[in-house]
């Protein structure tokens, strides 16, 4: 128990090294660009394909990626229908603030670290379903409710743009088919990919903002309550009452605890700019808030 409680505290400590170097000036928050360009065209696709070739893979487990599209669709139903009377503006914000998980850069090297590749292999599943709705599906939907008109095609381009979307399609596709990666690949790639816990935990560091917007707690509380009191009821619906290996639902009752997609205040950005800055400051809580649940729940998950 001591070995994972130090595990678990590395993570948190590497953020605040991110932070501290951050607000120091030793780092600035746009160094963190460039490092997420490292960490999602390189040492994060590595950890996939490692995960995948350690794995046995069972085709029932495709079910995770209707799950992940599936919790998506309900959390923004439920946001749409809190804000459903208010200006567009506010619909927007609740649309696209509500779902999304950050899954690739926040809770898969959380997995990658504590529940091993077939923790690895159910994750990106999962976030094969979420991507669909944080890259562009909520805000194609905002843009639906609030009478305005969004590219379905652009939307479906950032998708397949996604350098680990398209890892994580190849890799299934390539399990289907029983196909094997080689032996010496898979070797390269672990040690790529063992770099991305340190790399992601490093920029949510970076990236991390803590400016109340006093004006904007309401919105704020609102969509953070509405976030993870679903998640608490998807982690017990889905750790208690799924027919699934017990090291899958370990995943889900995790995942459902991701923070809010990064990609969101680009999107509500596109309706408000004040509301912009409400989403950015709901994303740094909901790390935070995060951090805490999903550390605690893998502490309490090991034997």
């Amino acid at each position: 128990m001591v070995d994972v409680l130090i595990k678990a505290f590395s993570f948190v400590f590497v953020i605040i090294i991110g932070y501290l170097l951050k607000q120091r000036g030793v780092l600035q928050r746009s160094d963190s660009i460039a490092l997420s360009k490292i960490m999602m065209n390189i040492t994060l696709p590595a950890a996939v394909i490692t995960g995948f070739a350690s794995f046995q893979f069972d085709h029932s487990l495709l079910i995770l990626v209707a799950l992940g599209l599936g919790c998506n669709l309900i959390l923004m139903g439920v946001g749409y229908w809190i804000a459903r009377k208010g200006p567009d503006d506010k619909k927007a914000f609740y649309m696209i603030n509500s779902p999304g998980y950050n899954i690739g850069c926040f809770t898969l090297p959380y997995v990658q670290s504590f529940l091993g590749p077939a923790g690895i292999v159910a994750t990106c599943l999962f976030d094969a379903g979420n991507s669909i709705i944080c890259t562009g599906g909520s805000y194609v939907a905002a843009s639906h409710a609030t009478g305005r008109s969004a590219g379905l095609k652009s939307t479906i381009k950032r998708l397949f743009s996604s350098v680990p979307f398209d890892v994580y399609m190849l890799l299934l596709l390539a399990a289907l088919c029983g196909l094997h990666l080689p032996s010496q690949i898979t070797l390269i790639s672990s040690t790529i990919g063992n770099a991305n816990p340190f790399l992601a935990m490093l920029i949510i560091g970076m990236m991390l903002e803590i400016n109340i917007n006093r004006a904007a707690l309401a919105n704020v509380f609102r969509v953070l309550v509405l976030r993870y009191s679903i998640a608490s009821a998807f982690a017990v619906l889905f750790y208690y009452y799924t027919p699934l290996p017990l090291e899958i639902r370990q995943v889900l009752a995790v995942v459902v605890f991701s923070p809010l997609s990064s990609l969101a205040p680009l999107f509500t950005s596109r309706f408000s700019g004040m509301f912009a800055s409400v989403s950015s400051f709901t994303n740094s809580l909901s790390v935070i808030i995060s951090i805490t649940i999903i550390t605690t729940l893998l502490t309490l998950m090991q034997p």
